[in-house]
Order: C-alpha cells, then structure tokens, then sequence
C-alpha cells in the first residue's frame, strides 16, 4: 500500500506538471492560471451544492429506518472531489470533476463495495447471542482487527 501511495504522490505531480507546461504553451500563462482558478471555484460551488444534497438524502435514509451507506459514501467521494477541485491541476480537476457525477459514484460505490464485503459484518443488537461488547463475543480472541464495530 505504501508503495502504490509514494507512486501516486510522485506521478500526479509530474503529470500536472507536464500538463501545465503542455497547455501552458497552447494557451498562454494567463490563460492557464484563469482556467485554474475558474475550476476551483466552480468546482468549490458544486462540491459544496452536491454535498448538501448529500447530507439530505443522508438524513432521509436516516428517517426512514434506512442504512445510509451510500449516503455515507457519496458524502466521502463528494468531500475527496472538493479536495481535488481546489488542488490546481488538470488530472485533478478531471478526477474531482468525474466524482461530482453520481453515475461515476455509483460505479465507484459499487466497486468498493465489493471489495469490502467480505470484510465488514453488521451486527444488530437484536441478534440472538450477539453483544455489542468485544468481550462476549463468539471468537473474540480470533479478532484480527479487520472488522468494524458500529
């Protein structure tokens, strides 16, 4: 994991930097520092819009009895795209842009699911056997920290 990280710190920014420089040349200086500009605070204007409507389906799942995990994690996505958006860049605004558009969520929801399914286990209060408490639970000493208790 560390790996792939210090590969990702190291090739995004030689990326945007070989994008500056490319449509820096194409466009003029000013030009490219108006579009950056104008992308950060268009996309601070829809990440802070999309992130309302976030909250409000968040708190109608939460109404209706409903798990809010999508909810929770297009809130997530909504919030990296904001970050992305006002960190100047190119192939960062194309990735905030991307995760403001809720079937790129979904897929990426989707996916993430996926890979964590395996790894997380709901467990209600109401469940013959179960305590919410670490210590009566079945298995507790197999615990290898993978599981997460909500």
């Amino acid at each position: 994991m560390f790996g792939k990280l210090l590969l990702l710190f190291i090739l995004v920014p030689l990326a945007e930097l070989f994008l500056f420089m490319t449509l820096g040349d194409m466009l003029g200086f000013g030009n490219t520092v108006l579009i950056i500009i104008l992308t950060a605070f268009l996309g601070a204007s829809l990440a802070k819009s999309q992130g309302h409507l976030a909250m409000v389906n968040f708190q109608q799942a939460m109404a209706s009895g409903k798990m809010p995990h999508n909810e929770v994690l297009d809130g997530i996505m909504i919030l990296i795209a904001g970050a992305v958006l006002l960190t100047p860049g190119f192939l960062t605004d194309a990735v905030g842009f991307a995760l403001l558009l809720p079937p790129v969520r979904a897929l990426i929801r989707g996916t993430f699911a996926e890979r964590l399914k395996d790894k997380i286990k709901v467990v209600t209060p109401s469940m013959p056997g179960m305590s919410p408490e670490p210590e009566s639970r079945p298995n507790s000493k197999l615990d290898d920290g993978n599981v997460i208790d909500i």
